[in-house]
């Protein structure tokens, strides 16, 4: 019997008792969801929706697809994606899951990436957002702002290495298009490789060329925008709310302790302390929840071995993250087993890096040299953090941009050292 035909009665019975665990613990259920309400209100709806609406409005007016032609030079040859992937992967990595996979979403709705290059993009785009790594996590679960600096080098560093894995992914499938016409995109293909203004010429004129085919005035594309991200932002609160209530179902019936048990033998068995098998699997369902429980485990266990949890449970994102993302995905067509293996090799990248890091980050003086730079301060949970966020987000782009404009005068200069 397959998967799918026993998945549909697994699904329901475990709806069904999870039904009956509610009504059995009333209270319980409440406090949890109450709890869970107050995450979403407090830190991601404040976090996550203007970054939503930004978003949206900047890919009617063009912005996206200006960028997009920009960075092609960089992002195809490195990520097998188109240049405005290059957009998506920094406001990703600046505004948090599941940014990157509402941008990819809409990318692929217009039919500018395929659905290849949009299992790609989505993989190594998911990640926590520097707020929340820097500042709930270093500072407020752990206590020690100078572990922001090795939490951010193996969370976004391995980010980047699952990028450039994830190159590899579909590249059978995109040699036979043919087969498949959701394998291929309607965006023009790469014009011959255009240098300096020549090539701000050409992204002006793809930016307005979007802005004429969308047609909507600002006012319009506002109110969309605002509608648009308002339903996602429910959703995501939906699921963050169900998946605390789950939680604490799972532990008033005894099987959080049995996964714990299970979870400690196998940590044991790869030489990690057992007693972080609390933190590794409240983070497999929720990534808040195992963030908190990694900085507040044991005093008695290793640092590194609870930061490298900690970077685990960042990079894998929870099962609530998990379904956020699914559920923005479908109907596009993308598939979900590209973005879950990604998700397993970024954690596991992100847990190693971590511990091979510790003693060159934490033992020279470049975690104390961390705490007094500006941005090891400035992303807190407030405005003064979104701030920061939005400056990073332009840092990056620049850079980008810079990169980008310079790859082929670096690579004509290849050509004329080769011919002298």
């Amino acid at each position: 019997m397959t998967f799918k035909k026993i998945g549909g009665p697994l699904l329901g019975l475990t709806l069904a008792g999870s039904m009956l665990l509610m009504l059995l613990h009333p209270e319980a259920s409440l406090g949890a969801a109450l709890r869970g309400l107050a995450i979403w209100w407090d830190v991601l709806f404040p976090s996550l929706f203007p970054f939503f609406v930004i978003s949206e409005i900047m890919l009617g007016l063009g912005i996206v697809h200006l960028f997009g032609a920009l960075l092609d030079p960089l992002m195809r040859p490195l990520f097998g994606i188109p240049g405005s992937g290059g957009f998506v992967a920094a406001m990703g990595y600046v505004s948090g899951y599941p940014v990157g996979a509402k941008l990819t979403a809409k990318l692929r709705e217009q039919n500018l990436i395929s659905r290849v290059e949009g299992e790609r993009l989505v993989a190594f785009t998911t990640s926590s957002d520097p707020i929340f790594l820097l500042g709930a996590v270093s500072v407020g679960f752990f206590r020690d702002a100078s572990l922001g600096l090795i939490l951010a080098l193996a969370h976004y560093g391995s980010g980047l290495i699952v990028g450039l894995l994830m190159s590899f992914h579909g590249r059978k499938e995109q040699r036979s298009p043919s087969q498949d016409p959701s394998l291929t995109s309607s965006a023009t293909p790469s014009a011959p490789a255009k240098k300096g203004f020549g090539r701000i010429h050409a992204a002006l004129l793809a930016m307005e060329e979007a802005r004429r085919k969308d047609g909507r005035s600002f006012g319009e594309l506002l109110k969309g925008a605002i509608q648009s991200s308002l339903k996602l932002i429910i959703v995501v609160g939906g699921l963050v709310v169900f998946f605390n209530v789950l939680m604490e179902l799972l532990a008033r019936a005894g099987i959080l302790s049995s996964l714990f048990s299970m979870t400690g033998n196998l940590v044991s068995l790869v030489g990690g302390p057992p007693e972080l098998a609390q933190a590794l699997i409240s983070g497999f369902f929720e990534v808040t929840i195992g963030a908190r429980s990694a900085g507040e485990a044991a005093s008695s266990i290793p640092l590194q071995f609870k930061v490298a949890a900690a970077a685990f449970i960042l990079s894998w994102g929870g099962l609530s993250v998990h379904a956020q993302v699914a559920s923005i995905l479908n109907g596009t067509g993308l598939r979900y087993l590209p973005f879950l293996t990604a998700r397993l090799i970024h954690a596991l990248l992100a847990s190693g890096l971590v511990l091979l890091l510790w003693s060159p980050v934490m033992n020279t003086g470049l975690s104390t040299a961390w705490v007094s730079f500006p941005a090891s301060v400035v992303f807190t949970p407030s405005a003064t953090g979104i701030t920061a966020s939005l400056a990073l987000l332009s840092l990056l782009l620049t850079a980008a941009i810079l990169v980008s404009l310079l790859i082929p005068a670096f690579m004509a200069m290849i050509r004329w050292i080769r011919r002298s």
